[in-house]
């Protein structure tokens, strides 16, 4: 299953969102633009219908709805998010869910549903409020979706958005955990328990894949070798690898020696090899060689292609929008301005494609209409 169009009203940085999405995705825009909003719309019902979640509980974890509505909303209150999914690409079949949210305007300012409604082919799977929620609006505080109870006939939609992987590793978590102590967060977004989620995939499994990417990590960084999984004598869950230097048996070395590109390359393979939900991938380019971001599409479709997997990825980098391979339509561009982040699909913009007829690559086509209006001026900004 993948997602094939977004629509958001008052989510985040946007006022109004209506986008068309393929099987990769690259989000491009300037800093505080709302790449991370985006893809958290997402995110967001991937934690209404997980176990111990709920509406309330995503939306208090993002601070609540003040938190959620777009600034220029102004006097419009709700928040919706309706996403389409297509089943597979071998059928025309297709799901449809509606959210929107408002926040309660008296007692305990709970989270409640203007509405919610799935569609399967067109035909009408649900709609809310129903008779039952006018005759008691608390239910109007849960989705159906989040139910077992109520979710049976559009099943196929929770499990989908309970996949919903995202992916940014921050390498200080694995090399010093002592230093981050205290409740991980829900979905575990920066990897803390990114070894622990290795050492618990079946041996056979973990082999091959670890096979895979020292393969890819060979490559990249040369002087590794025979990556693996230990654990210590207290049974933390450790990666380790040779490192190859003047001795002819190199080094071994654990994963607080890794670089920490390393480490976000290996938590990246890791997870496109994991399952086949929608990944969420956060600027992938960080800490790496160029050399290496330019091979980055490239290798991420040659592991998405084999599951036929969906990627959502943000990026500032150049050198990875310098692969020919990534089209137009792939390409989602986010402007801000003063009534909300706008967004755009490359391909409709005649002076991209204009200069990707001309020979450009799509980074050099659309990533300078990322530039603040006035950058060139930063460097003017006295500082004494």
């Amino acid at each position: 299953m993948h997602i094939t169009q977004v629509n958001l009203k008052n989510w985040r940085n946007f006022r109004t969102v209506d986008a068309s999405l393929g099987l990769r995705a690259f989000v491009i825009g300037p800093n505080a633009s709302g790449k991370s909003n985006f893809l958290d719309a997402f995110a967001f019902l991937k934690d209404i219908v997980k176990r111990g979640g709920g509406l309330q509980q995503a939306v208090t974890d993002r601070g609540g709805i003040g938190k959620i509505r777009c600034l220029a909303a102004r006097q419009e209150p709700d928040v919706e998010i309706a996403i389409v999914i297509s089943e597979n690409s071998n059928t025309n079949n297709t799901w449809k869910y509606v959210i929107g949210i408002t926040q309660q305007t008296f007692g305990n300012r709970l989270t409640l549903l203007t509405h919610e409604k799935v569609f399967y082919n067109d035909q009408l799977l649900l709609d809310r409020p129903n008779e039952k929620d006018k005759q008691d609006p608390i239910l109007m505080t849960q989705t159906h979706i989040e139910q077992i109870s109520a979710n049976a006939s559009f099943r196929p939609i929770e499990t989908f958005f309970n996949s919903i992987q995202y992916q940014h590793l921050v390498p200080q978590l694995l090399k010093h955990p002592e230093a981050f102590t205290g409740k991980s967060l829900p979905g575990d977004p920066y990897g803390k328990n990114f070894l622990e989620r290795v050492s618990r995939s079946p041996e056979p499994t973990r082999k091959s894949r670890l096979k895979k990417i020292e393969a890819a990590l060979r490559i990249a960084v040369p002087q590794l070798k025979d990556l693996t999984d230990v654990k210590d004598e207290t049974g933390v869950p450790h990666l380790e690898a040779v490192y190859q230097h003047w001795r002819r048996s190199g080094a071994k070395q654990r994963e607080d020696q890794f670089s920490d590109g390393t480490l976000r390359l290996i938590g990246l393979l890791w997870t496109l090899l994991e399952s086949d939900s929608l990944l969420l991938v956060e600027e992938p380019e960080l800490s790496l060689n160029t050399g290496i971001i330019k091979q980055l599409p490239a290798l991420m479709f040659q592991l998405q292609k084999e599951k036929k997997r969906q990627i959502l990825i943000s990026t500032h980098s150049y050198e990875l929008l310098s692969d020919r391979s990534i089209a137009a339509e792939e390409v989602i561009l986010l402007t801000p301005n003063e009534e909300g982040t706008t967004v755009q699909i490359a391909s409709t913009l005649k002076d991209v494609k204009d200069l990707l007829e001309a020979g450009m690559s799509i980074g050099e086509a659309a990533l300078p209409k990322t530039n603040p209006k006035d950058i060139r001026q930063l460097s003017l900004v006295g500082m004494d």
